[in-house]
């Protein structure tokens, strides 16, 4: 494929990275206000985000096959406008069952979206050889940073239903435009790809796979805790404003944005290992700041510290299951990894409930550690 035409699907597909992160972030900073309107307690909140993490793991099992037979492209524009419908159905549950439900139909897009666009990154990946996934994963960071910016700046003004129907209405406009872009193309057929059957990492199994998964799944998980309780900690534990709480978020997409764009050459000259290694080990003092700090100033940064050291760690984990596996480990990883991420919310509220916020919050930390220690443990898996 021309060199042009890989630049144009690279555009493309870079706009459905930064769509998805815009319109989660405008969700999640809008959860205290559905919090107060489905009068439901930290546990109960948990349970019907668990709609999230139910429908986005059925979904990502399905998205597979679906790209294999249709195609990642067409699969992530189908799922990218099922996802922009779907963002404005929570504000119209009242009650704790039927957010539920919604936040099912929400996860199914949102799982199928993000399988779908991993597939396509990763093609195009290969075909350009260079480790440029972290430059896709910014642009999710960047849009998930002007989704909560956003949100924080409308916070006062809008009620969330309105708030999420703008949201669809963005995110439709930015999907007919990039989804032209996206359709015109084949997915670029990855140099000397070698056969599923003849890959070393089916011979071995998929323990290695597996493992790359288990670390995204530990870094998605801070990133699922921060998107759905790191504003109402801050509101709710540090007395702040509705608006700065939005501003937490919003600093952590900053700081993963900005860790991301810098990751391409970070992997190059430290390798995957040693940037596994720092991001978790830094995530997790972050961490430790971020819900335990007395003020808010202090969270904030801790909350910064924590997108530092959290951006690289899962488009790596992703790119190394995706050169160990092919397309198949870019499934198994992705939906390991995004299930932390939708798992991990209900796992905090009940904990939540248990201890406390703070407390919970610290789990974060004790995962991106974690992550850490497996990177170290596993860095003769593979190269790099």
């Amino acid at each position: 494929m021309p060199g042009h035409d890989l630049t144009r699907l690279r555009i493309a597909l870079t706009a459905f990275f930064a769509l998805d992160g815009f319109v989660f972030a405008g969700w999640v900073v809008r959860i205290p206000a559905i919090k107060h309107q489905t009068h439901t307690s930290a546990s109960t909140l948990g349970l019907a985000l668990l709609g999230v993490s139910a429908g986005a793991v059925v979904t990502m099992a399905l998205t597979g096959r679906l790209c294999r037979r249709y195609g990642s492209h067409p699969v992530t524009v189908v799922c990218a406008v099922l996802l922009s419908l779907s963002v404005a159905l929570p504000p119209l549950a009242h009650s704790a069952p039927a957010l539920g439900a919604v936040l099912l139909v929400f996860g199914a897009a949102y799982g199928g979206l993000n399988v779908a666009f991993n597939s396509a990154a990763v093609d195009l990946v290969a075909a350009l050889r260079r480790p440029v996934m972290p430059s896709f994963h910014a642009a999710f960071s960047l849009g998930g940073m002007l989704g909560a910016g956003l949100g924080g700046l409308v916070a006062g003004a809008l009620s969330p239903g309105r708030h999420l129907l703008g949201l669809t209405v963005i995110g439709l406009l930015v999907t007919a435009v990039a989804g032209r872009g996206l359709l015109r193309h084949a997915p670029p057929a990855p140099p000397e790809r070698i056969p599923a059957r003849e890959h070393p990492a089916t011979r071995r199994g998929r323990g290695p796979v597996v493992v790359f998964g288990l670390i995204a799944l530990c870094t998605a998980y801070g990133e699922g805790a921060m998107a759905d309780w790191g504003a109402l900690h801050v509101e709710q534990d540090l007395g702040a404003s509705a608006g700065l709480a939005a501003a937490g978020y919003s600093l952590f997409a900053l700081a993963m944005t900005v860790g991301r764009l810098s990751g391409t050459a970070l992997v190059e000259r430290l390798g995957h290992t040693r940037t596994i290694v720092a991001g978790g080990c830094t995530a997790s003092a972050g961490m430790l700041l971020g819900s335990l700090a007395p003020s808010a100033g202090a969270a904030l940064a801790g909350f910064a510290v924590t997108g530092l050291g959290l951006a690289n760690l899962f488009p790596v984990a992703i790119e190394r299951a995706g050169m160990l596996a092919g397309p198949s480990g870019v499934v198994v990883a992705s939906t390991l990894g995004y299930g932390g991420m939708l798992l991990g919310p209900p796992a905090i509220g009940f904990m939540a409930d248990w201890l406390s916020l703070p407390a919970a919050l610290t789990s974060v930390a004790v995962l991106a550690a974690a992550a850490a220690v497996v990177g170290f443990l596993t860095r003769r898996t593979g190269s790099g």
